[in-house]
């Protein structure tokens, strides 16, 4: 990928976190999944490759991937791949290709905010478990004076009242990452609610993410702006987005100032709007996830041999 180098000059990311990342597809041998895929993040500016944690964006490209390399065979108008996530904290994932003519279709009329033309969609969804979302057995924390909800619904993320951090909470993100207090007061709040989630010390690790929430602008549910977790997210990540959702819906969290009437979240970012539906059972600090549901889209751009350079 061409860590380290903040430009990635020397390889193939595109300078920042959300351009450098890396799945790895093989077929499944466990239980009902279909392949295993393996998230990686590559830190542009550091030589650190870490499975900490999975990306939901790049999920929606393991299906299309998976049929096209004949891990699994298309099976009509649409196919149903069945995922195994690797990485920690999400288990399973059904991603539903549309597959006409036995070929994946690429082209179509979704449109997913932060990218700039339509695609096919494919729908991803999420069974829940057993396990509670707010890790601390808690539904409102506070660390570094600050009151925070710690939720994991796929992705550990902190959640944070704009108005507790001094800010509007719909700025650009660059205006964000240029405001120095805001960033340690971020990472000081990280860095005391790791052990809390039980992460431990991740004063080097990429979770959890920080998002700031505030009210909706744009007629959604709420508005969000998401440390990942020292540059600010041009918009948000899938597994993010299903946490916040999962703390949107359960009252008395700090991103709770009204229960939305239904299963669906609209979640504001800087590049549009995100739409979760999300099914919750019982209630408080024990809340678990029923499933969740989300619509992304993926584009083929190239298929060929990468060849690193030699140590």
């Amino acid at each position: 990928m061409g860590s380290p180098d903040e430009r990635q000059v020397d390889g193939l990311g595109g300078g920042h976190p959300l351009t450098s990342k890396v799945a790895v597809i093989a077929p499944s041998a466990v239980g009902p999944a279909d392949v295993d895929y393996l998230f990686l993040q590559v830190v542009p500016d550091r030589a650190l490759v870490t499975d900490a944690q999975t990306c939901g964006n790049l999920l929606a490209g393991v299906g299309p991937f998976a049929i096209e390399r004949g891990l699994v065979p298309a099976s009509g108008e649409t196919t149903d791949v069945r995922i195994r996530v690797l990485n920690p904290t999400v288990s399973l994932a059904n991603a539903r290709v549309r597959t006409p003519g036995g070929r994946v279709r690429y082209d179509g009329r979704t449109v997913m905010a932060g990218t700039p033309f339509p695609a096919a969609p494919i729908d991803l969804t999420f069974p829940g478990d057993d396990r509670p979302v707010f890790p601390t057995g808690r539904l409102v924390d506070q660390f570094a004076g600050v009151q925070v909800t710690c939720v994991d619904a796929g992705m550990p993320v902190l959640l944070v009242r704009a108005t507790d951090l001094g800010v509007d909470g719909a700025e650009p993100p660059e205006a964000l990452e240029g405001d120095t207090a805001l960033r340690s007061t971020v990472e000081a709040i990280r860095r005391e609610a790791g052990p809390a989630m039980r992460l431990g010390d991740v004063r080097d690790m990429t979770v959890p993410k920080i998002t700031i929430v505030s009210p909706p602008r744009l007629g959604g549910t709420v508005t969000t702006r998401t440390f990942i977790p020292h540059r600010v997210h041009a918009a948000i990540g899938v597994f993010g987005a299903v946490s916040v959702a999962a703390a949107v819906r359960a009252p008395g969290t700090v991103a709770n100032p009204a229960t939305p009437a239904g299963p669906e979240v609209r979640i504001e970012h800087p590049s549009g709007s995100f739409d979760v539906t999300v099914e919750l059972d019982g209630d408080g600090a024990a809340t678990r996830i029923r499933s969740s549901t989300v619509v992304r889209t993926a584009r083929k751009l190239s298929d060929g041999l990468v060849w690193p350079r030699s140590v």
